[in-house]
């Protein structure tokens, strides 16, 4: 692809990201955490994705939140504790 296709936004629909890079996921009371990689600079974003299949359909709430780390160990660790805390206060009611 040329510079100039690139620059003003002529790319196909291929060329987009595919998506999120899941670094680890557990269960939870019937959902599943996914840690999620968001570099900010040299640093990763603690971020995640909760999903729950209600009524056949795949729900998803995706969270971000402003701690920063070096380590992906920690990141995954903080990440999927963040994804059950928010499971234990609101339940189902985070897919609203």
């Amino acid at each position: 692809m040329s510079f100039f296709k690139k620059l003003f936004g002529g790319g196909s629909a291929s060329d987009e990201p595919k998506g999120d890079k899941v670094l680890g996921q557990e269960e939870h009371k019937g959902h599943t955490i996914k840690a999620i990689e968001m570099r900010a600079g040299s640093e990763y974003q603690l971020a995640g994705v909760i999903e729950k299949e209600i009524g056949g359909e795949l729900k998803s709430y995706r969270y971000i939140r402003a701690d920063r780390m070096s380590s992906v160990d920690d990141l995954i660790m903080l990440a999927l504790s963040k994804g059950r805390q928010i499971i234990d206060e609101q339940g189902d009611g985070i897919y609203r």
